[in-house]
């Protein structure tokens, strides 16, 4: 599969001996934990942390076209293999979990079929921008209509793909599958407004229990049954849901 990004021409700065993917940045915290294609994350606090919105319209003439919509950051090809600088940098998408293009604007193309398409905000030294341990990303599941996603700072989630909440009456649904130490849709971040209703439907393969840190909020899994949790999300802030014996992070609450 071959996806085409839209922008100016990239160069590299980084000094000889210094790796392309962690060139001289020291802004945020560089994490031990990597990406699926190995790209160490870069945390940032939420506050100074960039988003990511992906909105995706089928092309007259097959496949998708791709938008993304940015704050606190910026597309900078010219400096590509430079240091970190908060704000700066190039996005990656991945196609149902692997990496497939880079883009250094807002728009790009994706080719005809039903994927689950993610967008990760990376820094001009190949490192992942993070926030709470997670990703600065969006996923949007492409399929016969136009696709968007929620803002996102981390995620995700995910990556695996990060949960794209699907709005329901009243609140909204998640629907999450844990297949070993994989989690489907990859984790992301979940914007949701203080008193919102959310509903999570999780099914795991096997016996563990689900935590909603900050509401101490629990949901025991049985294998292969479906567990449904519902709360209203009274407190602000940034919530992470993960399993208790695994340890996994399902996605992240953004409550606002």
């Amino acid at each position: 599969m071959l996806l085409v990004g839209c922008g100016g021409r990239a160069t590299t700065h980084h000094k000889p001996g210094t790796s392309h993917q962690e060139a001289t940045g020291s802004s945020g915290t560089l994490l031990a934990v990597r990406d699926e294609g190995g790209h160490r994350l870069r945390e940032l606090p939420a506050a100074d942390a960039p988003t990511v919105r992906v909105e995706a319209r089928p092309d007259s003439e097959g496949g998708w076209n791709v938008h993304l919509t940015v704050e606190r950051f910026r597309f900078t090809p010219e400096s590509i293999g430079g240091a970190a600088l908060p704000g700066r940098g190039h996005a990656r998408l991945l196609v149902d979990g692997r990496e497939a293009s880079r883009l250094y604007g807002p728009w790009g193309y994706v080719p005809p079929g039903a994927h689950t398409l993610t967008v990760r905000l990376h820094a001009d030294d190949h490192t992942v921008w993070a926030v709470a341990g997670a990703p600065v990303q969006a996923t949007v599941r492409l399929g016969a209509t136009p696709a968007a996603s929620a803002p996102s700072s981390a995620p995700a989630t995910s990556a695996s793909a990060p949960p794209s909440p699907t709005p329901t009456a009243p609140g909204r649904t998640v629907t999450l599958a844990i297949t070993g130490t994989t989690v489907q849709p990859p984790p992301s971040r979940i914007e949701l407004k203080k008193g919102e209703r959310l509903t999570l439907r999780i099914t795991g393969d096997r016996a563990d229990t689900v935590h909603v840190h900050g509401y101490d909020r629990e949901l025991p899994l049985s294998p292969g049954t479906p567990a449904t949790l519902t709360l209203t999300v009274d407190r602000t802030g940034l919530f992470e849901v993960e399993t208790h014996e695994s340890g996994l992070v399902l996605t992240q609450l953004v409550v606002r």
